[in-house]
C-alpha cells in the first residue's frame, strides 16, 4: 500500500498497490502491520456500509465525543464521492483546518481519519456505496456534528444543485470553541 499524508497531520490518502495481468488485479487494503509501521492506529472493530441513491447526497460531519473517538478507514465501492474531513484537535497546528479527496470504484483510493477529525461526504455520483472500517463501535450517545456549511470551516462542496442532506445534518449548531 501507498501511504500519502495531507496537509492535515494524520490524515492519509492509502492507495492500493496493484499486481495485475490478464485477468485483472489483485490488491491489499488493509494490512495491521503496515499501519503500526505508519504509526496508524490498526484496530478495527466494525465495518459500515453506506448507500446514497442521488448525485449530491451530503452527509457530515460527524465525530464521535471523548471517551468514543473513532478512527476511519473510508473507500467509495460504487460511484464517486468528494470526502472531506475536519480537524477538531484543539492542540493542532491545522485545528479547524479541512481537506478533501476524491473517492471512486475506479481509483480505489481510501482515506485514514484519525480520532479528532469530524468527517463527511458529498455523493457525485447517483447509487454510490461508501465503505467505512472503524476503530471503535458506534454509541448514539457520543454522536457529535458540525454543520456542513459552517463560516467557521468555510469548505468548498463540489454538487450545489440538488444537494440533499438530512435535517440534522442542516440543523448543528453554529461552531464554538
Amino acid at each position: 500500500m501507498i501511504f500519502q499524508e495531507t496537509a492535515l497531520k494524520g490524515v492519509f490518502i492509502i492507495e492500493p498497490e496493484i499486481i495485475g495481468d490478464e485477468r485483472g488485479f489483485f490488491a491489499r487494503t488493509w494490512c495491521e502491520r503496515e499501519f503500526k509501521e505508519k504509526g496508524l492506529n490498526p484496530h478495527l472493530v466494525q465495518a459500515n456500509i453506506s448507500y446514497n441513491k442521488k448525485k449530491g447526497t451530503l452527509r457530515g460531519m460527524h465525530y464521535q465525543a471523548a471517551p468514543f473517538e473513532e478512527t476511519k478507514l473510508v473507500r467509495c465501492a460504487r460511484g464517486a464521492m468528494y470526502d472531506v474531513v475536519i480537524d477538531l484537535r484543539v492542540d493542532s497546528t491545522t485545528y479547524l483546518r479541512w481537506c478533501a479527496v476524491e473517492l471512486d470504484a475506479e481509483n480505489y483510493k481510501m482515506v485514514y481519519i484519525p480520532a479528532g477529525f469530524a468527517h463527511g461526504f458529498q455523493t457525485t455520483e447517483d447509487h454510490t456505496e461508501v465503505l467505512y472500517q472503524m476503530s471503535t463501535n458506534y454509541v448514539p450517545e457520543a454522536s457529535r456534528g458540525v454543520r456542513w456549511n459552517d463560516p467557521a470551516f468555510g469548505i468548498v462542496w463540489p454538487v450545489a444543485e440538488s444537494r440533499l442532506v438530512s435535517d440534522k445534518d442542516n440543523n448543528w449548531p453554529d461552531f464554538s470553541e
